[in-house]
């Protein structure tokens, strides 16, 4: 219901779907036109209830199918028209509201990939560790050899002793660079010409 004001003094109230006659001027009269308006929006409501009720009967009297379509179909919202003008749009969802399907493994399933996964990474854990020994080991032994080879050439060699300090004085550097010290009181030293 709406009112609609028409001067100072009037004031009438019109139900906005119903088609009502503006009532005139007169007093009186405009009394008797307030009771038939009255009684006309009442018999307007009346109809449409029984309307509604006859087709609920229809309907539960029709098959169960049908019932059932019109329970779960919601009820469409009426929407005025958009302000871009382009009636055809449909109202976006949000991203929450909408349901996704994904597909979920089962709780067994993701146990027994977790359990491979377990497996796979010891494996390739212990195989890095292998290699590490290997290298460390590989190593070592590269060491040793270095270190035995040395001693080796150490024992094998023939050094000639200096024993004029003024020699070194007169030598040039490319001589000098050749001269090393030995220690010639150990037992397996090198063999002195």
């Amino acid at each position: 219901m709406r009112t609609r004001s028409r001067t100072a003094s009037q004031s009438i109230a019109v139900d906005e779907n119903a088609e009502v006659e503006v009532p005139s001027k007169k007093k009186a009269p405009q009394k008797q036109n307030d009771d038939v308006l009255v009684a006309s929006i009442i018999s307007s409501i009346k109809e449409e209830y029984s309307a509604k009720k006859s087709d609920m009967k229809k309907s539960e009297n029709g098959s169960s199918n049908s019932t059932a379509v019109k329970k779960s179909a919601a009820p469409k919202v009426v929407r005025g028209k958009p302000k871009s003008g382009r009636p055809w749009k449909e109202v976006k969802q949000r991203f929450s509201t909408v349901k996704k399907s994904i597909y979920r493994r089962p709780f067994e399933k993701k146990q027994q990939l977790r359990e491979e996964l377990k497996h796979i990474k010891e494996l390739s854990k212990s195989i890095k560790e292998d290699k590490k020994l290997e290298n460390i080991q590989k190593k070592e032994r590269r060491e040793e050899n270095a270190k035995r080879r040395l001693e080796n050439e150490r024992k094998n060699e023939i050094v000639q002793v200096i024993k004029n300090p003024a020699k070194l004085k007169r030598m040039k550097k490319k001589q000098l660079r050749k001269i090393e010290k030995r220690d010639l009181t150990a037992g397996n030293g090198p063999k002195v010409v």
